[in-house]
């Protein structure tokens, strides 16, 4: 619980399939018929593409008290520059953990 997370780069995040046209986020605006939605793409190529990001480990960890908690140290940011650096924050290669995180073009 100590430990932040920081990502960045989250403009560049790849999805397999067709998620990025069929994948949509639903919200509802309070109105009668107010059901909206957007797609995985619009909201990587509009001004927030960080929040696609936030939403997979949102809905990963648990909806409690423990959870808020948890999403109160993730720190996402769409570009490479974040305000972080004076904290030496460790570099995590996730992609050389497992070889099922790499592409096989």
């Amino acid at each position: 619980m100590g430990d932040n997370v920081i990502i960045i780069n989250a403009d560049k995040v790849q999805m397999t399939g067709n998620k990025r046209a069929d994948k949509r986020y639903y919200w509802h605006t309070g109105h009668p018929g107010g059901i909206k939605f957007r797609t995985a793409g619009q909201v990587l190529d509009g001004a927030h593409p960080e929040r696609v990001v936030i939403k997979a480990v949102e809905r990963m960890i648990s909806r409690n008290r423990l959870g808020k908690q948890q999403m109160s140290n993730l720190r996402v940011y769409a570009g490479a520059e974040h305000p972080h650096e004076a904290q030496s924050p460790e570099v995590v290669d996730v992609k050389s953990m497992n070889p099922k995180n790499t592409r096989s073009a």
